[in-house]
């Protein structure tokens, strides 16, 4: 009898202390999970979770770069919640303490860190990608090497000699660790997205290749600094095709001293008459290729020009520019509007 009371005893109290172990055990998950940590060297760090990784692996990822500071209140929510099977794999930024239960939900909804670069129009091939490695994303070696992939753009423009035209400029968001193959790729990707759409509203001009409007909207990119003025642009210049004038358009000559390395800023009298394919004023047609990656306003105008009988244009001080549809009264407008060149 004695006995049995004692082993009842032993039980009582072996079955409280589990009450108030399991007690504590819930206070204290309960604490954890609302509780804000943050134990990273530094200001911020990455987690990378890769793809089919468990939610012990990840648990012990997030605990190594020292954004949770126990893994067991994470993995008792993410197995009670069902949502373990849902977290999803890539980069993620913590740079602020966090609850393991908003770690989680972050994780759950792909809140991956993206690198956010906006590519302005007008810009060259080479003043693209240098922009691209001054912000960090790719090294500027890798960037060049990407550069002659024609084979991205051979199935809808094989005369093109590289990517200078089909780096669609417009603001990314791209992962942190993409490589240079794989971001101008999306660029090239977009640029065909955008001319598929074009062209779906504006077929091509009989005659006219996707390259020939890529080099033409290019031009009209360079010239035109206001929408509204891109359609009598472009009315000027393929006029001027048609009736066999030289375009005489200053930035493909500006473009040429760029490839020669020889540009300053200027254009002076004597660089009108340089030997290159992409000199306007002595060569007719358009120049051999692109000479800046146009955006979408400029390939529509190039696709869709205003019609008019206009063939002439020079820039007013404010941007904007004067049409004239004979030479002397261009001549007149040049000598109101504009210096004549050195």
């Amino acid at each position: 009898m004695k006995n049995r009371d004692v082993w009842r005893r032993l039980l009582t109290g072996f079955v409280g202390l589990l009450i108030i172990a399991t007690g504590l055990a819930a206070w204290w998950l309960r604490t954890d999970l609302g509780r804000r940590y943050y134990g990273a060297p530094g200001p911020k760090t990455f987690v990378e979770i890769p793809r089919g990784a468990g939610t012990m692996h990840i648990a012990t990822l997030l605990g190594e770069a020292g954004v949770l500071k126990h893994r067991l209140p994470f993995l008792v929510y993410v197995r009670w919640t069902g949502k373990g099977r849902s977290l999803k794999a890539g980069e993620y930024l913590f740079a602020s303490p966090t609850t393991p239960v908003e770690i989680a939900q972050r994780l759950e909804r792909g809140d991956i860190y993206y690198h956010s670069i906006t590519i302005p129009e007008g810009l060259t091939a080479r003043e693209t990608i240098a922009l691209i490695a001054q912000s960090g994303l790719c090294r500027l070696g890798d960037l060049e090497k990407a550069l002659p992939r024609t084979d991205w753009v051979r199935d809808f423009s094989p005369e093109a000699r590289d990517l200078e035209g089909y780096l669609f400029p417009e603001t990314y968001r791209v992962p942190r660790r993409i490589t240079a193959e794989q971001l101008l790729r999306m660029m090239v990707d977009r640029f065909r997205e955008v001319l598929l759409y074009l062209k779906a509203q504006h077929p091509l001009p009989e005659g006219w290749t996707p390259h020939r409007i890529v080099t033409l909207a290019s031009m009209i990119e360079k010239e035109a600094k206001l929408d509204a003025e891109r359609e009598l642009v472009a009315s000027v210049l393929t006029n001027r095709l048609r009736k066999g004038i030289p375009l005489a358009c200053d930035p493909t000559i500006i473009y040429a001293l760029k490839l020669s390395g020889k540009y300053d800023g200027n254009i002076r009298k004597r660089d009108l008459k340089i030997d290159s394919p992409y000199n306007t004023y002595v060569r007719q047609g358009l120049p051999p290729g692109p000479i800046a990656n146009p955006g979408a306003e400029s390939l529509k105008a190039a696709l869709a020009p205003a019609r008019t009988d206009l063939l002439y244009f020079v820039a007013r001080k404010d941007g904007s520019h004067q049409f004239s549809k004979d030479f002397e009264t261009h001549e007149r407008a040049v000598a109101r509007f504009q210096k004549s060149h050195d």
